[in-house]
């Protein structure tokens, strides 16, 4: 881990795609790396990253680099990084580690089997965000503490596990390892579902509720405001997971509404206080006892 720890220091890091994610990761790894490059086709990112001296060297175009990654970070939306997989080998010469930040990653993994043998690819997931997104939004802080999923294809390399182990500590976060199918079917029911729940709340609300919106609301709601570019490839690329987590869902709802419409004040208290249960369990932090 150690070499892993130097390499990264030695190392040029390009991170493609200046959102929140890519811009808080390129904030977190200032002065942890030889070069730190930043790549985004929008001109207004790249002017703010400019403006905020984000990264060593900023192009709008990959292509554009004069000395080749050696780690590659893919911080664009799911259907941008399966784009940027398919022209990786037209571009980039060497051998450099491939890591995404995708949140899904079945496809992901998929499609980056297919890269020539010279590049050395790992999926990965840090769980952590905002559901306001944009360079103007990134923290260097984002990271901390934060589970960091990586995902190993069977044929990542021992150098490229360790440098991504590597790029998980450096920014602060915790690394969790975890196969891909495992991944898309629990973050179906720990995210996607949950942002669906809250989007659909929101809909469902009368506007004439806005003096009475309390913390309550806010809460529930909050991640329901995720641009939705961002959760429709999301949304799409683990289609499966999601609708086995809503029908799942569903048939909660449907108990209650039974419950609620028949006055069986028994059962419902039952009901409800199963769930009040599993969410006391659900988010105790780990390590914790109690």
């Amino acid at each position: 881990m150690a070499a892993e720890d130097g390499f990264l220091s030695r190392a040029h890091v390009a991170i493609m795609g200046l959102g929140l994610m890519g811009g808080s990761l390129a904030l977190a790894l200032h002065g942890r790396c030889r070069l730190l490059t930043g790549i985004d086709p929008d001109p207004a990112a790249l002017a703010r990253a400019s403006q905020i001296e984000l990264a060593g060297h900023l192009h709008a175009h990959p292509e554009e680099m004069q000395e080749p990654a050696d780690l590659l970070i893919l911080a664009a939306p799911v259907g941008a990084i399966l784009s940027l997989l398919d022209q990786l080998p037209g571009w980039h010469s060497g051998s450099p580690v491939v890591l995404d930040i995708g949140s899904t990653k079945e496809v992901v993994v998929q499609k980056m089997a297919h890269l020539p043998e010279r590049f050395q690819p790992i999926g990965g997931h840090p769980i952590c965000g905002k559901e306001k997104g944009g360079l103007a939004e990134a923290d260097a802080r984002l990271y901390q503490g934060a589970p960091f999923v990586l995902c190993p294809l069977p044929g990542s390399t021992p150098h490229a596990c360790c440098t991504a182990k590597a790029l998980v500590g450096a920014v602060g976060a915790q690394p969790l390892w975890l196969n891909a199918a495992d991944h898309d079917r629990l973050l179906a029911a720990t995210s996607h579902l949950p942002y669906l729940i809250a989007n659909a709340l929101a809909a469902t609300t009368p506007e004439e509720a806005h003096p009475l919106v309390g913390p309550g609301f806010r809460s529930t709601s909050r991640v329901g405001a995720t641009p939705p570019a961002i959760m429709t490839d999301i949304l799409l690329t683990n289609r499966q997971n999601v609708l086995q987590a809503l029908a799942a869902f569903r048939e909660r709802l449907d108990l209650i509404e039974r419950l609620l419409s028949e006055e069986q004040s028994a059962q419902l208290h039952a009901t409800l206080s199963q769930g009040a249960e599993k969410q006391r369990r659900l988010v105790i932090p780990p390590g914790d006892p109690t």
